[in-house]
């Protein structure tokens, strides 16, 4: 029997007193929290839902997004990796979803997410011969464009996010504290204060925020209690053109996976995965997001932000991440608590978004550095990026095309990133090794 103690948050495996995981999986809890309700607030504000079935949404968001990490930490069967990947609602799908919406109807969304959702449970059984799709130099490229189409969004957050006070100077300062905060308590000799240099930031940065008048917790007041999850709080309809449009963004889904999956191994247990653990990641995906449509939730995927905090921190602990997907779970049945998140300013969560972004960047290119870069490599590289965060940083350059190639490239430059890497890595030949 393995002893508890505090050593063991950087061994996948092995006991962690509580009172060490809780704040650690908290941790992880406010690095994907915006990111989890996001795409459902933007979808419903833009099909005008009715305030309680739109709360009733983001409850049911912070509710499965617990259940699915637990799911893909703690594999059932061959469903999930094992790895520390944390799960939530996908930014991903955000564009298919509102074109999808505005035509059908969000009850259009969630069948195409059920079946799209099952197809891509199928892919993951199939990863191990797909693999060669996926040598190193490729799933590296892949989190490095993670990381580079992130970091936007991490400076919208550092700006005050999508609100009329976005470039606010106390947005900033707020922003740059917890910046600074996070390299002072990283640079910590207690191993455990440097592991929770994020979260700590995160509650320096929220105090300063509400002396600076920046909170109204009137919402945390006027929120009940306790509310139990709302299973199909929406109707499930089938549609074929929005079933199509999905499936091409499961098939994206499923190689972002690869790409965090790979970036959690190389960051936090300086390894690759195993075709085990691909398989069961992108299987686990697939089928939190089955469950998710269930709930009127958008389709789940691994989050790239938590891959960025197990780089800085190295905590890889399943048990600490699994202290932080029960209070999702807990989060789920007390709106409450998630209130006290929901008002919390952007730019606090800004100034931690941009640092674990752009480690999520440092720990793709650590990957790609393991081995030697030649003239062959380097050509992949440098088209693959510039192409594929390029276009994904101004996707209006592709307006004008067919609205299929929009739907799949213009929404997300690690597609295209994916694509040509891939592309390029099967047709340029390889040159012999001198003796």
């Amino acid at each position: 029997m393995s002893q508890v103690s505090n050593e063991n948050i950087y061994q996948l495996e092995g006991k962690v007193p509580l009172k060490t995981a809780l704040p650690l999986g908290i941790q992880h809890l406010l690095a994907m929290f915006l990111g989890n309700i996001s795409p459902l607030i933007i979808v419903c504000g833009m099909l005008q839902m009715d305030l309680n079935l739109k709360t009733a949404l983001i409850q049911n968001a912070m509710f499965i997004a617990g259940v699915t990490t637990l799911i893909q930490i703690y594999p059932i069967m061959k469903i999930g990796s094992g790895l520390p990947g944390v799960m939530g609602t996908s930014s991903g799908f955000l564009g298919t979803a509102k074109a999808i919406g505005v035509t059908y109807g969000y009850g259009a969304i969630m069948g195409a997410s059920v079946v799209g959702a099952l197809f891509e449970m199928v892919l993951g059984y199939f990863i191990k011969p797909l693999k060669k799709l996926f040598p190193p130099i490729v799933t590296s490229l892949v989190v490095i464009s993670i990381g580079l189409s992130l970091l936007p969004v991490g400076i919208r957050y550092f700006g005050g996010g999508f609100t009329p006070e976005f470039g606010d100077p106390k947005h900033i300062i707020v922003g740059t504290v917890v910046v600074i905060m996070i390299i002072i308590l990283n640079q910590c000799k207690q191993k455990f204060i440097s592991a929770s240099a994020i979260l700590i930031s995160i509650v320096i940065g929220y105090i300063l925020a509400i002396v600076m008048g920046m909170v109204d917790f009137t919402a945390v007041k006027e929120t009940a209690w306790f509310s139990l999850p709302k299973v199909m709080p929406v109707g499930i309809e089938f549609n074929i053109n929005a079933i199509i449009a999905m499936l091409i963004m499961y098939v994206a889904t499923a190689v972002e996976t690869v790409g965090d999956l790979s970036g959690i191994a190389n960051g936090g247990l300086d390894r690759e995965p195993t075709d085990e653990e691909l398989s069961g990641g992108v299987i686990a995906d697939g089928f939190g997001s089955l469950i998710a449509a269930f709930f009127g939730v958008l389709p789940n995927t691994t989050f790239s932000q938590n891959v960025g905090l197990v780089a800085v921190t190295k905590v890889v602990n399943r048990f600490v991440i699994g202290t932080g997907a029960i209070v999702l779970v807990l989060m789920g049945f007390i709106p409450k608590l998630s209130a006290i998140f929901t008002v919390m300013p952007q730019s606090v969560l800004g100034g931690a978004a941009v640092v674990m972004f752009a480690m999520i960047f440092v720990s793709g290119l650590k990957s790609l550095l393991r081995d030697e870069i030649d003239d062959r490599k380097g050509l992949i590289i440098a088209i693959s990026l510039g192409l594929g965060v390029g276009i994904g940083n101004l996707p209006d350059v592709l307006a004008h095309l067919p609205k299929w190639v929009g739907q799949i490239f213009a929404q997300n430059g690690i597609i295209m990133t994916f694509v040509i890497a891939t592309t390029l890595n099967l047709i340029l030949p390889e040159k012999k090794k001198e003796k």
